[in-house]
């Protein structure tokens, strides 16, 4: 009987690691049936990652995220990329959100062994005309970007590593570092459109986000986009303003994000900009940024859920 092949998908400088190895690699040793591969993400970016994930995977092969959002971005990028065929993934949450495996529920390693794949549909985001990333569950663009990076301090990172602090300490850095910045971030202008060619100017706002997922930073909802190979939730706002941060928290937690349903959104900036993009535990600022496309994946992943 062929074995059938088990790619694990791990990053040993993520947080919680150690939770990684005594979970789902240590078991690997013992699996019968299975050949199993080990991919670990290098201190490269997403681009790399996903790249030389690409090229190792075969047809039929299951993969494996094992940690935060961020390495289930690679993994998600990597098939998506990939020229083999049927390819499944499961992802296991080891990280501070896990807004991926709460999209798709999964949460011990045997489950993922025996469970049945389904088709989900990641969003695309195109940078000027170009393919940038594919994102299971958000893109965000402007301040809540920017706040990503705070959690690269040695310190926060630190902290983070020790297993002790995670949601309520990863909020209160996010609320200091708004307290400090909120009035030194802002979107540049811009023109927003949609498929049904409807366009709005944009002015005055910190945020744009496409949501595709059940939650964005673990709290915030979002929905059941990612069945869909149509719609995402689009949402723009000002997120400098306490009482209007407030109110679109509110309504996040407690109902949805205040956004539309959108096939295809548009942003046409008015002169080249540097914005900073994130995409599922991932930042990078981009400069000379004119057009910004966000679009359903031409092609559904196929993944392991609850």
């Amino acid at each position: 009987m062929k074995r059938r092949r088990l790619v694990i998908v791990y990053n040993p400088r993520s947080s919680h690691y150690r939770q990684v190895k005594r979970d789902v690699l240590s078991k690997t040793t013992s699996l019968e049936g299975w050949m199993v591969g080990k991919f670990e993400v290098a201190d490269t970016d997403v681009d790399d990652n996903a790249k030389r994930l690409a090229k190792v995977l075969l047809d039929d092969d299951l993969v494996v995220a094992a940690g935060g959002d961020g390495t289930a971005n690679i993994a998600i990028n990597g098939i998506m990329l990939s020229k083999a065929e049927r390819v499944r993934i499961g992802v296991l949450g080891y990280g501070n959100f896990n807004d991926t495996a709460r999209t798709f529920g999964v949460q011990k390693f045997e489950q993922i062994l025996k469970g049945d794949a389904k088709e989900v549909w990641p969003m695309e985001l195109s940078i000027n005309g170009k393919h940038w990333r594919y994102g299971m569950c958000y893109f965000t663009l402007g301040m809540f970007a920017e706040a990503c990076a705070v959690f690269d301090h040695p310190k926060t990172r630190k902290a983070l590593q020790s297993g002790r602090k995670r949601l309520f300490f990863s909020l209160g850095v996010l609320a200091r570092w708004w307290l400090k910045q909120r009035k030194k971030h802002a979107m540049p202008d811009y023109v927003l459109g949609n498929s049904s060619e409807e366009y709005l100017e944009v002015k005055k706002t910190s945020d744009y986000m496409a949501v595709n997922g059940r939650t964005v930073a673990k709290m915030m909802k979002g929905g059941k986009y990612f069945l869909q190979n149509e719609t995402f939730l689009s949402y723009n706002g000002l997120m400098t303003k306490f009482f209007r941060l407030c109110s679109m928290m509110f309504k996040s937690i407690f109902h949805r994000i205040p956004g539309t349903e959108s096939e295809y959104d548009q942003l046409v900036f008015k002169k080249p900009a540097k914005i900073m993009f994130q995409a599922e535990g991932e930042y990078k600022k981009i400069d000379g940024v004119e057009l910004v496309e966000v679009r359903k994946a031409a092609k559904p992943l196929l993944a392991i859920m609850k």
